[in-house]
């Protein structure tokens, strides 16, 4: 099923470290700040600083706008994010500092459940016709253009809208394509119990 979520729908909500605010896009039915399986969200991150702790969690964090941000994890490991799609993977449990190379970023980020979810982040910058892998769930965002799912077995054509969030359930092998440029693609995996 695909589903089209309106900027509009998004919510503002405060970060877990109330330094900050987030654009919550998406986050499974039920899910709280506090107590959640999946979220998807936006972030300007305006200043150096400790990331909110998410232990539990693994966090994808995608370079949206601005000229980049290290993210230091644990005091050693250090994630270089300096080119638009850039993406860093890493434990929410982490002790990570965000430090700007110059100015404000925005960053997309998904964060899962580590033992609810498996996640997988695919960026693609330049145009794309691109077979979507089978998943529990997909989402397709993208940042400057509109873009056209194909559902395979129907030829059923969607326009989307650039800035308006995709949420494909229970996706099949093979059966949506997509075509677009500067697409964020999550897949979510539910873990074998």
């Amino acid at each position: 099923m695909i589903e089209i979520i309106h900027p509009t729908q998004f919510k503002t909500v405060p970060w877990k470290n109330g330094k900050g605010e987030t654009v919550e896009m998406a986050i499974n039915p039920g899910g709280t700040l506090e107590n959640f399986d999946w979220r998807l969200s936006m972030a300007s991150v305006v200043e150096d600083g400790v990331f909110s702790n998410f232990t539990g969690y693994t966090r994808n964090l995608i370079l949206i706008e601005g000229d980049g941000i290290n993210l230091q994890h644990n005091d050693n490991k250090i994630d270089r994010l300096k080119n638009l799609l850039d993406v860093a993977t890493f434990d929410g449990g982490n002790k990570t500092i965000g430090n700007l190379h110059t100015n404000e970023i925005t960053d997309f980020n998904v964060i899962a459940r580590t033992s609810a979810f498996h996640s997988k982040v695919s960026c693609h910058k330049n145009t794309t016709n691109h077979i979507l892998e089978k998943s529990d769930l997909c989402f397709v965002y993208s940042l400057f253009s509109d873009t056209t799912l194909t559902t395979k077995s129907t030829q059923e054509v969607t326009l989307v809208p650039s800035q308006h969030l995709v949420k494909i359930t229970d996706l099949t092998a093979d059966n949506v394509a997509i075509t677009g440029e500067h697409l964020i693609i999550v897949y979510l995996r539910r873990c074998a119990i």
